[in-house]
């Protein structure tokens, strides 16, 4: 098959595409970068210069295509650009949907995310869900909920031949997201407190999430929607799994997220002044008692999707950081003062956090 890719070199597309290519697929992944082409060459595939928000760079690769793979997102948390957000997720999303429908290609997967369910509240929900439209606790959460309930749904409802998939949170080597920050900072032993035990999500590792949409181009239906979702573990039990993997010491102690939360306002203003790392955005603030929850029980079923225990995948993840990454914080920020300042400042903040935690809980005591 002629397979389109967008997304291609990011952190689940590049697998993706791996995966294509290693079953015999001529893969097409679109680039923005000479950096990009390289990365897309190297995987066995062709790049294409182009752009999501330019829907006639893409034209020429989607015409004739037997299949459209759409991964390219934006995902960052504590954003100030919302009107980036809205460009790439939906905007972006909407041109190459589109453009597939229009151009008649038999299949077309897209990925968007569990996260569009926003707070569960404790639920796991399937595929039948329905959630509310907002309050929405992150920017990434709106535009993936207005792209998929706004552009996704209604082009299958007007007869394209769209599969969408929806993973939870994806950690891995390489990892860029939050959470993959956050265990590399664990890992060099940042986390003496745990704010937000509370926080509750499902990890899957993205070899397995990659696995699960080349598995929806093969034994998927067009029109479906599957969850590629992990087990479940609120942040507290996930630090557990990570010390064991890692050998690394497990914070002293947690602080709730009730207590935690009142902040929010001071990381908004010094987040004005300073290059704070997003593990201290207002975003984070926000989902720490969160629930992004749901059940995989379809793509387990009619994809024959398998997930790896947590326990193996989060021993492979601190392996690679362990190759990748000093033990030691302060060589690898040697010629950045900002970085240096910012980590600095957090550290402060949490120990304003741990003493106000532990002066409220000896009063009660």
């Amino acid at each position: 098959m002629k397979i389109f890719v967008t997304g291609g070199t990011g952190f689940i597309g590049q697998r993706v595409v791996q995966k294509l290519v290693d079953r015999g697929h001529l893969v097409q992944a679109l680039v923005r970068s000479h950096r990009a082409v390289a990365q897309v060459e190297i995987l066995g595939a062709q790049p294409v210069w182009g752009d999501i928000t330019a829907s006639e760079s893409m034209h020429d690769a989607i015409h004739g295509s037997d299949a459209v793979f759409h991964l390219a997102a934006w995902y960052k948390v504590g954003t100030r650009d919302i009107r980036r957000a809205e460009l790439i997720n939906v905007q972006g999303t909407q041109n190459v949907l589109e453009l597939a429908f229009n151009l008649k290609v038999p299949r077309v997967l897209y990925t968007s995310t569990l996260a569009v369910y926003g707070d569960t509240h404790g639920a796991f929900p399937d595929e039948s869900y329905e959630p509310p439209a907002g309050p929405f606790l992150t920017e990434y959460d709106r535009t993936k909920y207005l792209a998929h309930y706004q552009v996704a749904l209604p082009l299958i409802q007007r007869g394209a031949p769209i599969t969408i998939l929806m993973p939870g949170i994806v950690y891995g080597p390489g990892d860029p997201s939050l959470i993959g920050q956050m265990m590399r900072m664990f890992y060099r032993g940042l986390f003496p407190v745990l704010p937000g035990p509370e926080l509750t999500i499902t990890y899957a590792h993205v070899e397995d999430v990659a696995e699960g949409h080349v598995l929806a181009l093969e034994r998927g239906k067009p029109g479906e929607v599957y969850h590629l979702a992990g087990p479940a573990l609120t942040l507290e039990e996930a630090v557990r799994l990570w010390s064991q993997a890692s050998g690394r010491r497990a914070p002293f102690f947690s602080i709730p997220a009730r207590v935690v939360k009142p902040l929010a306002p001071l990381v908004v203003v010094l987040g004005k002044l300073l290059p704070l790392p997003e593990v201290l955005s207002r975003d984070t603030f926000a989902i720490l008692d969160a629930t992004y929850l749901g059940r995989s029980d379809k793509a387990l079923r009619e994809l024959g999707w398998t997930r790896r225990p947590l326990d193996v995948g989060f021993q492979e993840t601190f392996e690679a950081i362990a190759s990748q990454t000093s033990t030691s914080l302060l060589p690898s920020l040697r010629f950045n003062r900002r970085k240096v300042a910012a980590v600095a400042l957090g550290a402060g903040i949490g120990g304003l956090v741990a003493w106000l935690w532990l002066k409220r809980h000896r009063r009660k005591s």
